[in-house]
């Protein structure tokens, strides 16, 4: 299990300032953000690629996961969303989508996290759910041909938000290539026991996003310790369950503080961790 750190964090440097800013803190991985200011495809060609991927490899870094969530470049932190009505909308996403296995196969990163549609709007929930089916249709056979998995990251106000809702929805799913990105204060949101929806959805999970809440359960990320979550629970679960996949800590409300953000937390995971008696090496 790698602990990295996403660069969603860092949207004010640039992504190769970002890269060795999260290496200088000590993290042994880097979640690179798909999307302006740092990893949007299209902006980025065979050379500008080989850079980075160079870069990576000389600070020690895994690519622990490509974050295909946002389309800041062409829309904002949803849309185009998989379940808007204009079908010109929905092949947007879609494309991205393409475009972001294809760069995970070149980092040697085996999966991408994507939303599940939404907010849902004036759309009926089953039409919705349609839509979504039929897109990560369009993306999956490429997804299993590279193996790489596509993971879907419940999230509050959107398509599913808790476990029941992502257990209905992986009933429908056709390909082995279609899991879950577990972020777990997503699911303390959603007013659920994150160890407990962890051990309930563990055979779908292929990466972790991590970060604190506050007691509230308001949709807030904060620094680790800050907030309410029971962080030693959830690592004994993962680590009793065997869990194999990475982790990615999620600090992106710090845009003028990550390098603050991402030590701090580094230094209390480190702590927990160790009273916790938890032999996880950082």
């Amino acid at each position: 299990m790698i602990i990295g750190y996403s660069t969603n964090a860092f949207v004010k440097f640039s992504l190769v300032e970002a890269v060795e800013k999260i290496a200088q803190l000590g993290f042994r991985g880097v979640e690179i953000m798909c999307d302006r200011p740092h990893l949007y495809p299209p902006d980025y060609g065979d050379e500008k690629l080989a850079r980075l991927k160079t870069l990576i490899n000389e600070r020690g870094l895994k690519v622990t996961n490509l974050n295909s969530f946002t389309l800041f470049a062409v829309g904002d932190t949803y849309l185009p969303s998989w379940i808007e009505p204009q079908e010109e909308r929905r092949e947007i996403r879609i494309q991205h989508t393409l475009q972001c296995l294809k760069l995970a196969n070149f980092f040697s990163c085996r999966n991408i996290s994507v939303p599940p549609g939404g907010p849902l709007a004036d759309m009926a929930r089953k039409e919705a759910m349609s839509l979504f089916y039929q897109g990560l249709a369009r993306v999956a056979p490429l997804a299993e041909e590279l193996g790489i998995k596509i993971l879907v990251e419940p999230e509050p106000d959107l398509l599913m938000e808790n476990a029941r809702e992502f257990k209905e929805f992986i009933k429908g799913v056709k390909s082995p290539a279609i899991g879950l990105n577990f972020d777990i204060g997503h699911f303390f949101c959603a007013n659920e026991d994150p160890s407990a929806a962890f051990e309930e959805l563990f055979e779908w999970i292929g990466h972790v996003h991590l970060e604190d809440i506050a007691a509230t359960r308001v949709h807030n990320h904060l620094i680790l310790g800050h907030g309410a979550i029971q962080l030693s629970e959830i690592f004994k679960t993962m680590i009793r369950l065997g869990y194999q996949g990475d982790v990615s800590l999620e600090l992106y409300p710090y845009v003028e503080t990550p390098e603050e953000a991402g030590r701090e937390s580094l230094d209390y995971l480190r702590s927990l961790l160790d009273e916790s008696g938890i032999d996880l090496v950082l």
